[in-house]
């Protein structure tokens, strides 16, 4: 796992919000639009700060549509 997204997550205050897997799929999301490793796009600025945190909005919101599908 990603120690950057951590880092990221720590500054914004939103570590406490994000499981283990989210931050995985965190991870997975920044590789899959940036093409490289994730903490390497972070510290080479492939992706904004903006960006990091409409990754994380997205996948807590997926996260919160799991929860209510299973709910139903």
């Amino acid at each position: 796992m990603s120690l950057k997204v951590r880092e990221l997550l720590r500054m914004f205050n939103l570590l406490e919000q994000t499981t283990h897997e989210d931050r995985e799929e965190i991870d997975r999301e920044i590789e899959l639009r940036t093409g490289v490793y994730c903490d390497d796009a972070i510290e080479n600025g492939l992706i904004s700060k903006g960006e990091f945190l409409e990754i994380v909005k997205e996948v807590l919101k997926r996260k919160r549509k799991k929860k209510e599908a299973v709910a139903v």
